[in-house]
Parts: structure tokens; sequence; C-alpha cells
């Protein structure tokens, strides 16, 4: 039985132990839980001239470009980038544009993207195209930090001269708008603390706007599901399954339907354990016939220099199989390449 299965059962796995104490040692330094860590010796302008000759030589050579591309973290891939412009006068994006193809051009140009401006980009793609991408949106919103938030907000403005608030009310409709817009508002209470007091007063008025005579109260539970910490609404679905028939998760399936249904329940998936989220979806997009190639370029560039490894090890854990094991036997060639060296070493 996997994590969620567990979790919607009411058997409820322990979380990752960094999130379960109520108080916390404080520490100097942060642990990283990243795959792609900054190059030692990084030299921008050699890297340029690197990539110059990659893209000049005959028939282009990939395996440079990758092996630049993916030992670098962001941020020197954006003074790559700056160098190579400066010394060339064109785009690097747009130079690997035209001499990349497929895959290996779409997680590429990824990879030169700042956090900001993939997110931008990504929400972008989920609201226009033929049909709104809505798994997507949640997916991005319900796993970025307030500051995320807000630098996605500015440079989705900067890049396509608009609001993103009103691209979702545009797009979207109903109580799932106002769980879009409500986790829009970067207002999300991110202390690592755990308040007792308010997890219990919060698990009862989640039971009781869920059994309220006019209907379940829809607006209550996007409250306190987007405004709450990770740590504090574990919490509260830990009361709330120990006084009620069902777990939270649960209630939500027999009680909800459509896209807030699917909202509501991927932000509780977040909170509970956000490594298993992600593990998860790569796990879906693996599974059965075809790869979702969209959604593996997707988590493994985003994650990658924010919580790869714990996603890594949560994959391994839930499926008895390592990612770069699936990623080995599920795609080829140089596109292949790229996402193994984003894991980081199997």
């Amino acid at each position: 039985m996997s994590l969620f299965k567990k979790f919607f059962s009411n058997i409820v796995r322990d979380r990752d132990s960094e999130d379960d104490n109520v108080k916390k040692v404080v520490v100097k330094q942060k642990p990283y839980h990243g795959t792609v860590t900054p190059y030692p010796n990084f030299n921008a302008s050699s890297d340029a001239s690197v990539l110059k000759s990659a893209i000049e030589s005959h028939g282009v050579d990939e395996d440079v470009i990758i092996a630049v591309l993916v030992k670098r973290s962001n941020e020197q891939r954006q003074k790559i980038k700056a160098v190579y412009e400066a010394s060339t006068g064109k785009r690097l994006d747009q130079t690997l544009k035209s001499v990349l193809r497929s895959d290996l051009e779409d997680v590429s140009l990824a990879l030169l993207m700042t956090p900001p401006q993939f997110d931008a980009y990504l929400m972008r793609k989920a609201t226009k195209r033929l049909g709104t991408n809505e798994d997507l949106l949640v997916e991005v919103l319900a796993t970025r930090t307030n500051q995320e938030i807000r630098d996605l907000k500015r440079v989705y403005q900067e890049e396509y001269k608009q609001d993103l608030e009103e691209v979702i009310r545009d797009e979207t409709n109903g109580e799932f708008t106002d769980a879009l817009l409500a986790m829009l508002q970067a207002d999300k209470d991110e202390d690592i603390d755990i308040n007792l007091e308010l997890a219990k007063k919060d698990a009862k008025t989640l039971f009781e706007a869920g059994e309220h005579p006019e209907g379940i109260n829809v607006s209550t539970y996007i409250k306190i599901l987007t405004k709450r910490s990770g740590p504090q609404l574990s919490k509260t679905f830990q009361l709330y399954a120990s006084h009620n028939d069902v777990s939270l998760p649960k209630a939500l399936l027999l009680k909800l339907k459509g896209d807030i249904e699917d909202c509501l329940i991927d932000i509780v998936k977040c909170a509970w354990n956000k490594s298993a989220f992600f593990a998860e979806k790569l796990h879906k997009a693996m599974k059965g016939y075809g790869t979702c190639e969209d959604t593996l370029i997707r988590i493994l560039v985003s994650r990658s220099e924010v919580d790869l490894k714990k996603i890594v090890e949560e994959y391994r854990a839930m499926y008895d199989i390592s990612l770069q094991e699936d990623i080995h036997n599920d795609t080829k060639g140089h596109y292949q390449r790229v996402l193994l060296g984003l894991c980081g070493p199997h």
C-alpha cells in the first residue's frame, strides 16, 4: 500500500522527522537537499566558450552541452548566459532552441530559466493552451514558498504583461478559483513550530464545516488549508483522524467533487509530505503506456536545487525501485542523461 493510500485510510506513516517536532534546535546552516550544487572553480567565460564550440561543431556536441548545463547551479547558468550573449551577440536560449530538438531542447531551455521565470512559464503554459491544466496550477502554488510566489507574480507581470490573479480569474471558476487566489496571496504561515491549541480548534472547525446542514462549507476548508504551515496542518490532520471515523483527505473525497476536490487533496498531500507528493507525480508520469515528459522535466528542474534528494529517497521508499532506474527504463539518449544527471549519483 502506497504512502498516500495509508494516509487516506487513517494508517498514517510518520512524516519526515525534521518536521515532526514542536520545537526545533536552531542550527547555523540549513541542510541542503538539492542534487545540483555550484560547480567548483567555476569560470563563466570558459563555459560560454565551451558551449559556443559545442554548438558550432559539426552535428552539435550534445554531450558537452549536457555536461555544462547539468553540472552548474542555476546562478552559474545565468552568468554563462550573460557572458555568452556579451561575447556572441546572441541569446544562449534562442541559440540552443535552434540546434536542439524535442525533449532535450525542452529540458535545456528549462535549465536556462531562473526559478521565477520557470514558474511563470509553467503558469502561462497551464492557462494558455487549449484547456486549463488545473493540476499544474495547484502543483506550483501549493509547493512554493511565500517569497517564491511573490517572485512568480512579479516575473509573470514582467514577462507576459498580465496580472496573474486576473488570469486565474479569467481561466478558472467557482471555489477552485477561490482556492488558487488564496494561495496567490502568499501569506501562508511558514513557522515550523506547532500550535497545539490551534490544531485542535482547526480540526473541530474542519469537521463542523464538513457536517454543515446546508452542505459542506468549502470556504472554511480553503481558509485553513491555504494559510497554515505544513507541520501545523499535519498535527491538525492527526487530531482530525483521532476523533472521527475517517481521515480528513478521505472526508474530502467523500464530500467534494471536481477541481476543488483535487485541489484541496493535493494541498493536504503537500502539507503532509511534499517529497512524497512529487514522488507520486513522477511515478505516475512513467507508469503504464507512454511517458509524461513535461512532468519529468518540470519536477526534476524545479526541485534540483531545493529538495530533489529527498524526493529521490521517498521514491525508493514508496515504490521499492530507484527513480534513476525508472528513468533509465523509460527514457533514452541525451535526454535520459540530463534527467539522470539532475537526479544525482545513483
